[in-house]
């Protein structure tokens, strides 16, 4: 199991920096760094309350409510009264929001693309099977972790 963990620890980063894009201000979907965050974590939080997200991302709820607000105005997100608990609010990614996500994503899709076309049409398959399986096994990870100890 511990080799496995290193070839994960090792390959990852590799992936990651031969795809990354260099951080810049405001990128062509209008989002900041740290909108694209969290608008990118909303997009995956499986309800996980407001609260939790501002302490996971270290941030002051008020400066999370500031930048809701302007995700909202945006049309990126649509905040509404939760119907379960009129004290909480509910937050969704809309349609906007996830084409401005993947605008604002982290890996240039070029690069993205070059990389998978290094591989043979098999080997391409069983790389995107994996990452494929690796996602749900992270959402699975995540909906059975205690939101609370998250951060």
């Amino acid at each position: 199991m511990t080799d496995d963990v290193g070839r994960f620890r090792r390959a990852y980063p590799q992936i990651w920096f031969a795809c990354h894009v260099r951080h810049r201000g405001r990128g062509e979907a209008g989002l900041t760094d740290r909108e694209a965050s969290i608008l990118s974590h909303l997009a995956v939080a499986d309800a996980a309350s407001l609260a939790v997200l501002a302490r996971h991302l270290g941030l002051a709820p008020s400066t999370l409510s500031e930048a809701l607000k302007r995700l909202e105005s945006s049309g990126w997100i649509r905040v509404a009264p939760d119907h379960g608990d009129r004290r909480r609010r509910g937050v969704t990614v809309t349609e906007q929001g996830r084409r401005a996500l993947n605008g604002a994503s982290g890996l240039d899709g070029g690069r993205v693309a070059a990389l998978l076309d290094r591989l043979g049409a098999a080997e391409r398959k069983r790389a995107l099977d994996g990452l494929d399986a690796l996602a749900v096994a992270a959402r699975n990870l995540r909906s059975a972790a205690d939101p609370a100890e998250d951060d």
